[in-house]
């Protein structure tokens, strides 16, 4: 494409672009993805600065699920090819743990990290047993609100039986649930615990799910 591109017998008008870059800025100057940081939970947001700052030096290869991405998209900084694996438009629940599973095949000795969401990880949660079995030593980090993120924006008001505030009782201890399996199980529930739990996972050689409880007053997408 970019030879492609090159070949052009005519180069894009600048005067089109310099419009384009203009109306970018304005977007950043309403500073849309801003949030306020709490004591006492979790903000995904902050979750994922952090996720990234850690893992930085690590170089890792992230997949995400259906609804992580758009977080991942805002607040997980990328600057080189080939270290985001996701759907994209297509939306599949339960596409980033197999997908992890697969980069962390193909790279031996790479970090390779799952961002997921605590209804899309059980969609293919049986797969850490194929993880266990190739001593693939992926780790899951499970933004967890216990409320089903994209069905909840699309569906703000629960209906008549209390569908969506069952959902929170119905969930797994996650932590137990990855032990089960044979990896290893982590929580984390305070901001003052989220950096030392970020570094156990990196620092464990076997797979790990960190089971990170967020804040439930927010949602994917820019105010």
């Amino acid at each position: 494409m970019i030879h492609a591109w090159r070949s052009l017998s005519t180069m894009p008008d600048q005067k089109r672009l310099r419009a384009w870059w203009t109306e970018i800025d304005h977007w950043r100057a309403r500073h849309s993805f801003s949030y306020e940081r709490l004591d006492h939970a979790i903000m995904p947001q902050h979750a994922l600065e952090r996720l990234h700052a850690l893992t930085k030096p690590h170089d890792p290869i992230i997949t995400t699920e259906i609804g992580q991405q758009m977080w991942v998209a805002q607040f997980f900084g990328f600057d080189k090819p080939n270290r985001w694996i996701t759907s994209g438009g297509l939306g599949t629940m339960g596409f980033g743990l197999p997908a992890a599973l697969g980069a962390q095949i193909a790279n031996p000795g790479r970090l390779v990290i799952d961002i997921a969401g605590d209804a899309s990880v059980q969609t293919t949660m049986k797969e850490l047993s194929t993880a266990i079995q190739h001593q693939a030593p992926i780790k899951i980090f499970v933004l967890s609100d216990e409320h089903p993120g994209m069905a909840r924006e699309w569906e703000q008001q629960p209906d008549g039986n209390g569908r969506l505030r069952s959902y929170s009782a119905s969930l797994p201890d996650f932590t137990k649930l990855a032990e089960a399996y044979g990896a290893v199980g982590l929580r984390c529930e305070r901001p003052s615990e989220l950096d030392a739990r970020i570094e156990e996972m990196i620092d464990a050689d076997r797979p790990v799910l960190l089971h990170c409880r967020v804040a439930r007053l927010a949602d994917g997408h820019p105010r």
